[in-house]
């Protein structure tokens, strides 16, 4: 299962009527609004929103979409309890609410509206929203032993918006580039270039990295979060291996210099009394010498026979 969660809107109208008119839009549940008339779902999410007028962006919008292969699995009831769970563990609680499935993608997936200003009046926080929604939507896909996502280099890229977007983005091109440095340094100058700023996170009172964050515009994300492989600890293990690599390749003769010194080396010599050709490359070949006879096999005398000729003229 994967949760999407664009930024909070204005207008209940837009959102609503996007939803809910949508071809083939179904209404799956509904608290605290009117489902008769898309125009009293409209005006009972502006009434609550009074309560609270100071609140610009009201407009709580979330999509759940779960893999093509979980179809049968689920049916409408099993979206909506996952989707009430869902929206307890966000911390999302005592608000209107409408939950409505759409039927214009291959894979199953529902669309969830809420009012951000709760029964009481109060505002229900979208701090650090991102990064909770994309823990919950784990957590929910293994206890539901729903299908894992596709690998990023799966992903269709030309079908993200957003945040998506913008994540994927930044994992292509930090992946990319942070397979052709030799230090963080080196990876941070080569982002800048493409218009990504990455700053570290040390430990508290110390000079210790322990986290990296990279930025594009006014977003910035974890390391972490983009993929587990842009962590600080992984991206610097890969790129010292890098950096041993290129050292060690340096190092190695060329095969100019491994001729130069065989030629200077000469092309015979003796060891031991004996003469060991050298190749080109200045190894000594291995010679298998042939093998010594065997001193105790007896050998047939000629004329004699075998042990049953002798054996029958005795008896005779």
């Amino acid at each position: 299962m994967i949760g999407k969660i664009p930024k909070p809107g204005k207008s209940f109208g837009g959102c609503i009527e996007y939803n809910v008119l949508k071809k083939e839009a179904a209404i799956l549940y509904a608290d605290g609004v009117r489902i008769d008339k898309t125009a009293h779902i409209i005006d009972d999410f502006n009434m609550q929103r009074k309560m609270n007028p100071g609140l610009g962006q009201a407009v709580g919008h979330i999509s759940l979409s779960w893999s093509p292969e979980d179809k049968e699995r689920l049916n409408d009831e099993k979206m909506v309890s996952i989707a009430k769970e869902y929206l307890q563990r966000m911390k999302i609680q005592d608000t209107q609410l409408l939950i409505v499935k759409h039927k214009d993608r291959a894979h199953p997936h529902i669309h969830i509206v809420y009012n951000r200003v709760n029964n009481e009046g109060k505002t229900i926080p979208d701090s650090f929203q991102h990064l909770k929604n994309i823990k919950i939507s784990k957590e929910l896909t293994l206890k539901y032993g729903m299908h894992i996502g596709q690998d990023k280099e799966k992903v269709n890229r030309p079908q993200l918006k957003g945040i998506d977007k913008l994540k994927y983005e930044l994992y292509d091109t930090t992946k990319a580039v942070s397979q052709k440095v030799t230090s963080m340094a080196e990876l941070k100058q080569e982002l800048l270039k493409q218009g990504i700023g990455m700053r570290f996170k040390y430990k508290s009172g110390t000079l210790e990295k322990q986290g990296i964050s990279f930025s594009k515009g006014d977003y910035k994300f974890k390391g972490s979060e983009i993929d587990r492989s842009l962590s600080y600890g992984r991206l610097s293990k890969q790129i010292e291996q890098q950096a041993q690599q290129k050292q060690a390749e340096e190092q190695r003769p060329t095969l100019a210099q491994q001729l130069r010194e065989v030629i200077n080396r000469g092309p015979v010599k003796e060891q031991s009394g004996h003469h060991s050709v050298i190749d080109l490359f200045g190894r000594i070949p291995i010679i298998t010498p042939e093998p010594e006879p065997d001193p105790y096999r007896r050998k047939k005398r000629k004329g004699q026979g075998n042990d049953q000729d002798q054996s029958q003229g005795i008896s005779r």
